[in-house]
Parts: C-alpha cells; sequence; structure tokens
C-alpha cells in the first residue's frame, strides 16, 4: 500500500472558518454587553448589594444587556469552539438553542398580532409602573426620558399618568417642587435653545388642557409607538425577516459542518 494515497470524505473549512469567524465576533460582542452590564451595577452598588435588584420597583435596562449578553456570549462559545474544535454536541447545542430563540420569536410576533389589545394592555402597566419608578434609578430615569424625547410623547396615554409618582402628582400633600409637572423630556423642544431647561415642565398641569399644548407634548407614549410601528412597519418587518433568515442560516451551516464531521468519522471507522 506503499505510495498509494486514498482521498477520504473531509470537512469543508470554509463552512468550518465561517461559523468560527462569525461567531468568535458574536462571542466577543456578548462579552461586551456582560461588561457593561456588570460596570453598570457596579457604579449603582448592586454588586456590592446584591439584594438590592429586587428593589427596584420598575424596570432596570441593564437586564436589556445582561441577558443579551448572556445568550450572545453561550451561543457564540458554543459555535466557535464547536467549529474549531469540531465538537459535535458543542454544534448541536447551538444549532438547538438558536432554532429555540427562533420559535419563541415566531411565537411573539403571532400572539403580539393575535393579541393586539393584551399587548396593548401590558405596554400600559409597563410604562406606569416605570413611571412610578421614575427617580429610583438613573438608568431608568434615562430610558423614560430618551423615549418621550424619540417619541414626543409624555406618560402611556397623556401627561396626567405622572399623577402616579410621588414627586410629580398634583396632591396638596406633595411637598415636591415638582408637584403638577412633568419631565422635561415631555417639553416642546425650542430650537433657539442650546442648553436643554431641565424645569420646563414644572407646575404645567396645574396649566389647562389648551395652555398645555404649548408646553409639553401631551400625546401619551403607547399611542405614539403605534403611529412610529405604523409609519416603519416596512423596516421594522424587514429587520426581523434578516434576523430571521441569518438565525435559519446559521443552522444550516452548523448542520451541514455536522454532518461533514460524522462522515469524516465513519470514513475512518472504515477505512
Amino acid at each position: 500500500m506503499s505510495g498509494k494515497h486514498y482521498k477520504g470524505q473531509e470537512v469543508s473549512c470554509c463552512i468550518k472558518y465561517f461559523i468560527f469567524g462569525f461567531n468568535i465576533i458574536f462571542w466577543l460582542l456578548g462579552v461586551a454587553f456582560l461588561g457593561i452590564g456588570l460596570w453598570a451595577w457596579s457604579e449603582k452598588g448592586v454588586l456590592s448589594n446584591i439584594s438590592s435588584i429586587t428593589d427596584l420597583g420598575g424596570f432596570d435596562p441593564v437586564w436589556l444587556f445582561l441577558v443579551v449578553g448572556g445568550v450572545m456570549f453561550i451561543l457564540g462559545f458554543a459555535g466557535c469552539i464547536g467549529a474549531l474544535r469540531e465538537n459535535t454536541f458543542l454544534l448541536k447545542f447551538f444549532s438547538v438553542f438558536l432554532g429555540i430563540i427562533f420559535f419563541l420569536e415566531l411565537t411573539t410576533g403571532v400572539l403580539a398580532f393575535v393579541f393586539k389589545d393584551w399587548i396593548k394592555d401590558q405596554l400600559n402597566f409597563f410604562i406606569n409602573n416605570n413611571i412610578r419608578a421614575y427617580r429610583d434609578d438613573i438608568d431608568l430615569q434615562n430610558l423614560i426620558d430618551f423615549t418621550q424625547e424619540y417619541w414626543e410623547c409624555c406618560g402611556a396615554f397623556g401627561a396626567d399618568d405622572w399623577n402616579l409618582n410621588i414627586y410629580f402628582n398634583c396632591t396638596d400633600s406633595n411637598p415636591s417642587r415638582e408637584k403638577c409637572g412633568v419631565p422635561f423630556s415631555c417639553c416642546t423642544k425650542d430650537p433657539a435653545e442650546d442648553v436643554i431647561n431641565t424645569q420646563c415642565g414644572y407646575d404645567v398641569r396645574a396649566k389647562s388642557d389648551a395652555e398645555q399644548k404649548t408646553y409639553i407634548h401631551v400625546k401619551g407614549c403607547v399611542p405614539q409607538f403605534e403611529k412610529w410601528l405604523q409609519d416603519n412597519l416596512t423596516v421594522v418587518a424587514g429587520i426581523f425577516i434578516g434576523i430571521a433568515l441569518l438565525q435559519i442560516f446559521g443552522i444550516c451551516l452548523a448542520q451541514n459542518l455536522m454532518s461533514d464531521i460524522e462522515a469524516v468519522r465513519a470514513s475512518c471507522l472504515f477505512s
């Protein structure tokens, strides 16, 4: 047999290193997201007092970085090491995990379309719950301010939703200077002003409805979000379809690589 060479089944280097390269970027992004989340918690003293995680009445935006970063880290690690080491267990895990995420996204989209009114009620509840906790967490405060500025809205369905916050409510027992006001992010912007007037919302809800319109955005964030979604439906649908296609493509590549690995192992056994 010396001098004779038999060409057996080979693992596709193109697929192998494409999966490796894509997932190492994905993994590094996951590490970055986790790092940002942990740094934010460290700055707020959460890491030194873990029990404070449950103290916030509203939504802590840091959870977004930690959950998304965690998923990206796990997926990236499994895909990267699975492809590099030709480990079928990790590749199967990568493929199944990606499939589960795709299924959950698809299910969420269908349920959101079927139960639109329920979703609207939940969104209203979510926003109002976070309005109550507006001053409790700086990250939540920045998120609400960004939302109200971007969609030019105030509260869930109107400025009076800010009565839910102890600093902004109009009750006689409220000693706050912000009583009967709204955050500055509700205010209409004056193009001539270079510096943001953070006191522009003071006492504004003590005025008549007609007067309020000249100072603040009176539309709620829920209807403004619905309007934005309708206006940008094509773009949003395109993004979701693109993400879905990438996930399907990733699953197919992982399955092809696993088939190659199994074929190589089988050929080695019978050679």
